[in-house]
Order: C-alpha cells, then sequence, then structure tokens
C-alpha cells in the first residue's frame, strides 16, 4: 500500500479549504487542486514514507508495473498510470470547457489519452452550484454566437450541490465548477482542457486566458439529457456501485463497522480515497496502513482483499480501478 506527496496548484478560481481539510500546513494561497495521485509527465506522483519514500510512481511502474496495475492493465498502459485523482476547491467559478475523446486526444495532440471524468461533492457552500450538459438543442453555429454574445452560461443546465452528490461526465460533455464547491475528480490520465469561456478573466500575464472555441466546437457532444446527475442508492456499511465506465468504475463506503472488500476476483491496482473521518486499511497480506480524511492510498493489483477499519463515527471512501474492457 503506498501514499504519495499530494502536488498542490495555485490557481486564479483556488479556495482556502483543500490545506486546513488536508492537514497541510503550506504558505501557498489560493490552492484550487491537490493532485494526489498522477502518472503525467511533469507532474508524477511521489511515494511518502515507507521503503520506497521519494521515488516517483514511474519508477515503480518500470519497477513493478504488472505487480502494481494487473497484466491486463499493464499490456493496455505500459508504464504510464492510467488515472488522475485531485481534490478541486473552487472559491471562484471555473471556466466553461470541454474535454476530447480517446479519438480527438491521440489525433490532435499525440496523446493516449482524452478526459473522461466524474466529481463527488465532498462539501459545499450554501449556494454553491455546477452547470453541466446544454439545457435544450444547440446546434454548432448557436454554440458559437453564444460564446462571442457572452452568453453560453445560459445554455447549460445548473444545479445546487450539496454532499454527496455525483456527476460522471464523460468526455464531450461542456461543463464548469461554480463557486464554493469542493469535489474529489476522478478522471483519465490526462490535462487536456479547451476553455470555452473565461468571464473576461486575465492570467497570471496579465492578459486574457486563451480561448478554444474551435477545438472545442470539435470536441463537444451536442446531445441533450433530461437530468446530468448520476443517481445511486446511498446506504451503510457495504459498497455502493458509483460509476462504471471503461475509463474507470468507481464505488462508495459509508462504514460505521469494519468491512472487508474482496478484490480476488479484480485485476486491477484499487485507489482508496478517504473523504471523511479516519480509519485503518488492512491487506491480506497483514500489513496496515492508517488513512485519514484528505489522504489517498493506491493498492497494488496483487491486493486479494482489504478490510476497512473505522476509528471515527464518520468513516467514508472511494475507491476506484479500470476494469478489463473486454
Amino acid at each position: 500500500m503506498l501514499k504519495f506527496q499530494p502536488i498542490l496548484k495555485s490557481v486564479i478560481w483556488g479556495g482556502e479549504k483543500i490545506a486546513p481539510y488536508k492537514g497541510i500546513s503550506t504558505d501557498l494561497h489560493r490552492i484550487g487542486e491537490s493532485w494526489e495521485l498522477s502518472g503525467l509527465a511533469g507532474n508524477v506522483s511521489v511515494v511518502a514514507g515507507g521503503p520506497d519514500h521519494g521515488r516517483p510512481l514511474s519508477e515503480l511502474l518500470a519497477r513493478d508495473g504488472e505487480r502494481l496495475l494487473g497484466r491486463r492493465n499493464f499490456a493496455r498502459f505500459g508504464t504510464e498510470f492510467p488515472l488522475l485523482v485531485k481534490f478541486i476547491d473552487a472559491r471562484r467559478d471555473l471556466s466553461i470547457q470541454v474535454h476530447p475523446g480517446d479519438a480527438l486526444a491521440q489525433e490532435l495532440h499525440g496523446a493516449r489519452n482524452g478526459k473522461t471524468e466524474m466529481w463527488y461533492v465532498v462539501s459545499a457552500d450554501p449556494d454553491a452550484r455546477l452547470k453541466v450538459g446544454f439545457r435544450r438543442k444547440v446546434t454548432p453555429e448557436e454554440y458559437e454566437a453564444a460564446v462571442a454574445g457572452h452568453t453560453i452560461a445560459e445554455l447549460l443546465a445548473e444545479y445546487r450541490i450539496a454532499p454527496g452528490d455525483l456527476f460522471f461526465l464523460p468526455a464531450g460533455r461542456v461543463h464548469t465548477i461554480g463557486a464554493g464547491s469542493f469535489l474529489v475528480e476522478i478522471q483519465q490520465s490526462s490535462d487536456i482542457t479547451y476553455r470555452i469561456y473565461d468571464y473576461g478573466r486575465l492570467g497570471s500575464d496579465g492578459r486574457p486566458r486563451e480561448l478554444h472555441t474551435e477545438l472545442a466546437k470539435r470536441a463537444i457532444d451536442f446531445s441533450v439529457q433530461a437530468d446530468y446527475r448520476t443517481p445511486y442508492v446511498a446506504a451503510r456499511d457495504c459498497a455502493v456501485p458509483l460509476v462504471h465506465c471503461d475509463c474507470f468504475t468507481s464505488m462508495l463506503f459509508d462504514l460505521t463497522a469494519p468491512q472487508t472488500f474482496d478484490l480476488d476476483w479484480l485485476d486491477s491496482f484499487v485507489v482508496v480515497i478517504c473523504t471523511d473521518g479516519c480509519g485503518t486499511l488492512v491487506d491480506d497480506r497483514g500489513e496496515r496502513m492508517p488513512i485519514h480524511r484528505g489522504e489517498t492510498v493506491l493498492l497494488p493489483a496483487t491486493t486479494r482483499c482489504l478490510t476497512f477499519e473505522p476509528a471515527a463515527p464518520a468513516f467514508k471512501l472511494l475507491t476506484a480501478w479500470i476494469d478489463d474492457p473486454e
């Protein structure tokens, strides 16, 4: 079991919740993102503690790729860790944006992955909102006119959010995170973002931030859904399915008593993210690792079972892995 040093990102829309939530002492202000687990070049996670302390994830994958990722995932992804896990804290609204799918990312950027993602709401200010997807049918021409006329936000479906809300965002779905939102984001390993609208804000260089109107038009899925929220049935002391797709599978555990998670059937790593409380993870070899709110742990694919032992009245965990696409 492995923990990693968080990679903190200071951005113009960042808030002040991440550091105290994770128990981090930092002089950074406006931390918008804490990258919990990343294999992206230039932002590779580094092990915190244990015999591999200080080693980057890329080194571990080069040494133990199949043992860490699983046989099929290693054959599919090689030494590139396939998921990116973040905490996101928005003090101001993020830009309206969209991400390309795999095919477009490969065609235009030579990248392996596009970006499909999910959001799990950890906390939210009383009036915090998200915008996800189009409210009505929009043509590419209407989209361009709305961007030019600064009315694109009016075309998006808006949701007031609360802790526990879930949104699945396949590549191509237009979205933005509103001020006062604190989320866990689980996504494909990609940092390709097409910014559609940014409220005329200036970047650190004093100039308006770049927009990608035409690229976004190629990436956007213009289909409309009646509701973009992702429903699930909340329950305590059991595994609650959240999202299942080719890119990742996720579950929620809301525990008041010890719970054992059988992994003998799974040929994949598992990521465990603690969103509330604290407890201990115990694997089939008897290794014990404490985990607290705001911490993320990577389990190697060789783990056959995992027991969650709560040490607080509220102990909530998200888990994520990648199933065999076959």
